[in-house]
């Protein structure tokens, strides 16, 4: 099963999520709408971080998953 890895930086307003591994990442490119898509050297999307996101609690940040086979 593979793993998805969040991290939230309260100082820098970010939230970053991997789902592939943070070693292979290659090059970035902005979205526009303040999300950067991280890829790996064949192209492949392998995490993202959305710029500017905050949340009033925290602590309380909650993240739900939904995993779709092909």
């Amino acid at each position: 099963m593979a793993q998805v890895k969040v991290f939230y930086d309260e100082a820098g307003n970010t939230l970053t999520v991997w789902f592939g591994k943070p070693q292979d990442e290659y090059v970035c490119e902005e979205t526009g709408d303040e999300v950067i898509l991280m890829k790996d050297r064949a192209g492949r999307v392998i995490g993202f971080e959305k710029l500017n996101f905050s949340t009033a609690e925290p602590k309380r940040l909650q993240i739900a998953f939904e995993a779709i086979t092909a």
